[in-house]
């Protein structure tokens, strides 16, 4: 028996690349989108009510990890990228159906239109079903993960004077808390956690439409040494 599912709207994010998303949301608060909802769900009916409602999960596809082979085991990122575990295990991007969720704040309800933050989506994720999250429900106070058992260790986040001066004009032209949105994310440390960078190596990554460029000047410390407009 097969089944077929339909998008009912796209995610128009911060992410314009799956570097340097965080791996779960909530962990960049200043992470902010549009939920842009198709027809026939982009009427005001489909949408009543959820003014009412803080945050939502959203269930979506990881429309550029699509796999034809389904995988047993996956190398989560939190484990280094080096240790296996079942898929069923993590919340590794390789499902067998390429589903993922997420939980997302609910900042204005629009009809057709949701703007939403604390979000790890990628521009132009497909989204399949929208929940209203419910927290005598959804909170489970005896829950326990002793893989992800807390959230990553945040490492320094350091400023090149201009970088900063660059950042907060881009975020002035954006109407977008730039800054924070990029402390936020680097402050997880987006490389692979098998990495050891030298500080003479850069690594980069397009938030809304500027490229920013950071290196670690010393084991657990990044400084950001450009934000330019994206090529």
């Amino acid at each position: 028996m097969s089944y077929k599912v339909s998008p009912v709207g796209f995610v128009h994010s911060c992410f314009k690349e799956k570097f340097a998303i965080p791996r779960q949301p909530q962990l960049a608060p200043a992470a902010r989108g549009v939920l842009e909802l198709v027809a026939p769900f982009d009427q005001g009916e489909a949408v009543q009510g959820l003014e009412q409602v803080s945050h939502v999960w959203l269930l979506f596809l990881f429309h550029q990890a699509l796999e034809d082979k389904p995988r047993l085991k996956v190398r989560p990122p939190r484990l280094g990228g080096n240790t296996s575990m079942g898929v069923f295990a993590t919340r590794a991007t390789h499902r067998p159906n390429g589903i993922g969720q997420s939980v997302v704040k609910l900042d204005k309800v629009e009809p057709g239109r949701l703007w939403i933050s604390g979000i790890d989506l990628l521009d132009g994720t497909p989204v399949l079903d929208i929940k209203p999250y419910v927290p005598y429900a959804d909170i489970v106070d005896s829950a326990t993960n002793t893989i992800a058992s807390s959230a990553p260790q945040l490492i320094a986040v350091q400023w090149l004077k201009t970088a900063l001066q660059q950042a907060q004009g881009h975020a002035e032209r954006l109407s977008e808390p730039l800054v924070a949105l990029i402390e936020q994310c680097l402050a997880q440390d987006p490389r692979p956690a098998y990495q050891v960078p030298t500080s003479e190596r850069e690594y980069g990554a397009q938030f809304w439409d500027v490229d920013v460029r950071w290196h670690y000047p010393e084991p657990g410390m990044i400084c950001v040494l450009e934000v330019v407009p994206a090529q």
